[in-house]
């Protein structure tokens, strides 16, 4: 019998690097916040469908913020020669760049902000005592900020700093507080069909007369109408909600970033 043609072996090229080599080493970038995570949060405000450009939308503003106030926390640090991050060059950060307060409800939850947030009145004039810490099962962004974790560690390596436990801490609260505020908005606008109420903000010195009547950026009176059913929450959305959470010149970087984020792929 003639003998058989020995079989050829094909070389095997391994084609799963997301998930046994390390993305960043290819030079992919891996958001901090996953779209699941986000969409997580989503889930603990609103019933709503949320579509996938969304929760990217989302997850770009939140990852735009909380690098802003890390760098203005890097900076802190820097005049002290300091490459790890205390709370309290948190403090400084957000004492020094008013657009980075944001997720104020954290505030009141952590020690680092604890006589800081001045007193705090209902529409009575009666004093609003913290409230105290129970087993409710009711989610909430302090109950939930844990899941931020990774992401702010993430974060905090791409910037070339690292922070103290209790730094970590503040800054996974303010990611959770932050997109579960952004989340109840876009909600909002998803339901009443776009932006209905306008407000501006207006940095003054006690030298100089503030305009009265400041016009609202062509940017927000682009989003006061919106498309749609009502029952899901679409990128647009996302977008008012961060014009109505932000502003100034962290407002017009997350809005571009997060347009920039999903202007590929598919929204479902």
């Amino acid at each position: 019998m003639p003998a058989k043609p020995a079989k050829t072996v094909k070389p095997v090229h391994s084609t799963r690097l997301e998930r046994t080599g390390s993305a960043s080493a290819a030079g992919i970038d891996v958001p901090p916040f996953k779209p699941s995570l986000v969409k997580a949060v989503f889930r603990d405000v609103t019933s709503l469908h949320v579509s996938r450009s969304a929760a990217k939308a989302a997850a770009s503003v939140t990852r735009t913020v909380l690098t802003d106030i890390i760098d203005g926390a890097r900076r802190a640090a820097a005049a002290e020669a300091r490459k790890k991050l205390l709370p309290r060059d948190l403090v400084t950060a957000v004492d020094r760049d008013v657009e980075l307060e944001v997720g104020d409800g954290w505030y009141h939850h952590s020690p680092t902000f604890k006589g800081l947030t001045g007193v705090l009145y209902d529409a009575e004039g009666v004093v609003v005592h913290a409230r105290k810490r129970s087993r409710s099962r009711k989610p909430s962004a302090v109950v939930g900020a844990h899941r931020f974790g990774a992401g702010v560690r993430k974060l905090l390596r791409d910037r070339g700093v690292t922070a103290v436990p209790a730094m970590v801490r503040d800054l996974d609260g303010l990611a959770s507080t932050f997109l579960t505020d952004l989340a109840r908005d876009a909600a909002m606008v998803a339901r009443e069909g776009g932006i209905k109420r306008f407000g501006t903000v207006t940095l003054r010195t006690p030298d100089k007369l503030a305009d009265t009547h400041p016009p609202v950026p062509e940017s927000v009176l682009a989003l006061s109408t919106r498309t749609g059913d009502g029952r899901t929450i679409d990128r647009d959305d996302v977008l008012a909600a961060t014009t109505i959470q932000l502003f100034g010149d962290v407002r017009q970087r997350a809005l571009t970033v997060a347009r920039e984020a999903t202007e590929t792929g598919s929204d479902s």
